[in-house]
């Protein structure tokens, strides 16, 4: 029996990790206070995450499986978030008429309302915390470093 041998492991440099961890840091610090800031508005990041989704999509509606996949959100997870957004009358599900099966979020006039009188909020709380940290320089170099990383990420979807 023949066995494999190991690759050693590529330890991160002192630099690489610095990145990291600078990484990690900012990425849950900054979708910390983003949820923090949507709290007066009784919304939580996923909620606007889901009404900007469906607020951008052609007649303000996705099938479900489609706003899953959009907001990296199990069928059942989102299904939750859903229902008690439709509680909140932010969104109602309608049949797709094409499928029995399947299901459309859909943007209620209220939930568009809420998006138009959020998004300024949101939008300002994105540049102070973020933008307007970054030297505007450096904001094309920002996203030149972690365009390759989305790819990546995005091509691996949906795999095991």
């Amino acid at each position: 029996m023949e066995t494999e041998t190991a690759t050693p492991t590529r330890w991160l440099t002192e630099t690489e990790q610095c990145a990291w961890r600078t990484y990690l840091d900012v990425s849950k610090l900054l979708t910390y206070q983003l949820e923090k800031d949507l709290q007066p508005f009784g919304l939580t990041y996923n909620d606007y995450e889901i009404l900007v989704n469906l607020s951008e999509s052609e007649d303000r509606r996705m099938r479900m499986s489609d706003l899953a996949s959009a907001t990296l959100q199990s069928k059942s997870r989102l299904s939750h978030q859903i229902t008690r957004m439709e509680n909140a009358g932010l969104v109602r599900r309608e049949n797709c008429e094409s499928d029995r099966r399947g299901l459309y979020a859909v943007l209620t006039e209220a939930g568009m309302e809420t998006m138009e009188r959020v998004a300024p909020h949101h939008v300002e709380a994105v540049r102070r915390h973020f933008i307007d940290l970054i030297p505007p320089g450096a904001l094309a170099e920002v996203k030149k470093s972690f365009e390759p990383v989305a790819e990546h990420l995005r091509s691996r979807r949906g795999r095991a």
